[in-house]
């Protein structure tokens, strides 16, 4: 007799997108990327402002949060911090707010 085999589903990407916004120091791009597991809980992410003219370094990754390696960071003109855990919607909504004032910057 076999034992019972448990599917483990992968998590699917749900969203992939990318928007040019508009910045004091030239165009920037805002990058989301979410994935669910088989529940629709989010399970990773990964948030990017980009934006060469403010900072060369990281491939021009101003600012970003994803769970990469498991763990919420942050990242920022080229350094990276930890976070404390938070829902994906709150992280969401500090990312947004902190694009929102790095696009009215000519400089970092």
């Amino acid at each position: 007799m076999h034992a019972a085999r448990k599917t483990v589903r992968k998590p699917v990407k749900v969203t992939d997108e990318a928007a040019v916004i508009r910045c004091a120091a030239g165009d920037g791009l805002v990058r989301e990327e979410v994935w669910k597991d088989a529940e629709g809980k989010v399970v990773r992410y990964n948030l990017a402002f980009i934006n060469l003219s403010l900072f060369a370094g990281d491939r021009g990754r101003v600012l970003g949060y994803d769970t990469a390696h498991g763990q919420l960071h942050r990242h920022f003109a080229g350094k990276v911090e930890a976070v404390a855990a938070s829902t994906y919607e709150q992280i969401l909504e500090r990312f947004l707010s902190e694009v929102e004032q790095l696009r009215r910057r000519k400089t970092l």
